[in-house]
């Protein structure tokens, strides 16, 4: 079975950073693709990063610049280190990971960025 914690989120500040964790368990890790996604309250649920398993990432338009996705084979974990947050970023962030037919997602960590 799959298993996908994230952790990280908290309140912070317009301007400030923080930095999620995503652990993936229950897969062979450094073959699977990682994605980050978030969904803001009300609205649906879209991608914010992804990794492919040899380390090559691309971002939404939205966040480019200020996000940086990274992987951690030898610890099973992929990060999302988040700069110069905005209020618009506030959101549950999910982590995804996906090895052919075998896919994870975690609970979600919540981020909120005050203006």
């Amino acid at each position: 079975q799959v298993q996908v914690v994230e952790s990280g989120g908290g309140l912070v500040q317009a301007g400030g950073s923080l930095r999620l964790s995503c652990a993936a368990s229950g897969i062979t890790f450094r073959f699977s693709a990682m994605a980050w996604y978030r969904q803001p309250p009300g609205k649906q649920r879209d991608v914010v990063a992804a990794v492919t398993s040899d380390g090559y990432t691309t971002y939404a338009d939205s966040v480019k610049g200020r996000f940086t996705a990274s992987r951690d084979n030898a610890k099973n974990t992929v990060y999302l280190q988040m700069n110069n947050l905005k209020p618009e970023d506030t959101a549950v962030y999910y982590c995804n990971v996906q090895s052919g037919l075998r896919n994870g997602w975690g609970q979600g960590t919540q981020v909120t960025v005050s203006s």
